[in-house]
């Protein structure tokens, strides 16, 4: 079976996940990735590379079409490669439903499409109109433009019932999307949830590693480590401004920030500011995986005080508890309330500092929650159980023709 993956670059922590799902015996995974890397797709700041990487990439340009962007001669990629699956995502489903090229070439070789998504953001159907409303249009707009938005509104949520319904299957992040997409009418048994993981046995492999390497840092029950790129919907001036209500009472406490970002400059001036250079290190970019590995073991609490979500995974297999609060929606499947950390109130600086006193003011109880931690990750949503999800879909949508098996380990829950 070959899978066609469509996506907006190469990041470097999906590349390991395509990487495994290369290796399943009787399947051949191929990636169209934009010739130059999109920001308005991928994200500024995203790491990507090739490095690594045992499957086809295929680099083509990108351009604005009136269905947001897609791929030049993307067509004639379908007629040469002929893969049984298309594996899409939001930016580029539009070119499936109305690219006439595109639509003729898929029927035409027999092509499944399946669509990837979180979803984070998409409301239900009963509520579209009145969510597409309010995020154009807002509080203050006239009457009059708040009807022609709203009939922008109801027009946009026909169109995205009908592309919801177009794909042979859907592959998705979180439980949600079988009420969120089945609000759309998308059936049930099209929805398939794959979750969300870095390649947890790479850590694995690494920690024995790491283990025998000297301590990077002075041992220091109380520092905090963030990883991410430094950009407003993170919210580290939050996590900043945490730090200064803990230190206090906290005189030790340290935050490592990991990360590179157009705020970076104003998130040092918050630090100068508030007087806390000798408790806030920013250590720019890593991406040296061993090096990564020194920096989370030298910590002992991982805080994301915006959205985010791999960040979630990788410290948990670290063996760090986690202070989060509204993520991307996989936050709900890796963080036990209590159990291996604590959820926040959004936005609210008070609570977060209340969050992060609870795991600090008991360090054998931190110690705990970050053993916690790591047997969620081995037991429960990890590089196994996303793979498992995406067979399952590609076994759906071809009938079971290539019947493609998967054998994960023992630990994990079925």
């Amino acid at each position: 079976m070959k899978v066609l993956f469509t996506f907006s670059g190469l990041p470097h922590y999906y590349n390991l996940i395509l990487s495994r799902l290369n290796n399943v015996e009787g399947l051949e995974i191929v990636v169209v990735s934009p010739a130059k890397g999109s920001k308005q797709t991928i994200g500024q700041g995203v790491y990507q590379t090739k490095e690594g990487i045992n499957f086809k990439t295929i680099f083509l340009e990108q351009y604005d079409s009136l269905y947001k962007k897609f791929f030049k001669d993307f067509d004639q990629v379908l007629e040469e490669e002929k893969p049984d699956i298309v594996v899409t995502i939001f930016f580029f489903a539009y070119s499936f439903l109305y690219n006439r090229k595109v639509k003729q070439a898929m029927k035409r070789n027999n092509i499944k499409l399946i669509y990837k998504d979180i979803p984070f953001r998409l409301p239900l159907y009963k509520d579209a109109i009145k969510y597409y409303t309010l995020l154009k249009a807002g509080d203050g707009a006239s009457l009059i433009k708040k009807n022609f938005i709203r009939m922008q509104a109801i027009v946009y949520r026909q169109i995205s019932k009908k592309l919801y319904q177009r794909f042979d299957a859907h592959v998705n992040y979180v439980e949600k999307a079988r009420e969120v997409f089945g609000s759309y009418g998308v059936d049930q048994e099209k929805i398939f949830i794959t979750y969300n993981s870095i390649d947890n046995e790479v850590i694995n492999d690494l920690r024995a590693k790491v283990e025998a390497l000297p301590d990077i840092l002075k041992e220091n029950p109380y520092r905090i480590f963030h990883i991410g790129r430094l950009v407003e919907w993170k919210r580290v001036d939050l996590l900043i401004s945490a730090i200064d209500i803990l230190k206090e009472k906290y005189p030790r406490i340290e935050l490592l920030i990991i990360g590179d970002g157009p705020l970076l400059d104003r998130l040092k001036e918050q630090a100068v500011n508030l007087k806390l250079e000798d408790n806030i290190k920013f250590l720019g970019a890593i991406y040296d995986a061993t090096l990564l590995g020194q920096y989370f073991k030298s910590c002992s609490l991982y805080v994301l005080a915006g959205m985010g979500g791999l960040s979630i995974n990788e410290s948990m297999a670290w063996g760090l508890p986690v202070v989060c609060s509204v993520c991307d929606g996989t936050e709900k499947h890796l963080v036990i309330d209590n159990y291996n950390g604590k959820f926040f109130k959004d936005g609210d600086l008070v609570d977060l500092s209340d969050k992060i006193d609870f795991v600090l003011s008991d360090v054998e109880r931190a110690k705990q929650m970050g053993r916690n931690s790591e047997e969620l990750i081995e037991t429960k949503i990890n590089v196994h159980t996303v793979i498992k999800g995406y067979l399952e879909a590609f076994n759906y949508v071809t009938d079971n023709s290539y019947n493609l098996s998967y054998s994960e380990p023992k630990s994990i829950q079925k």
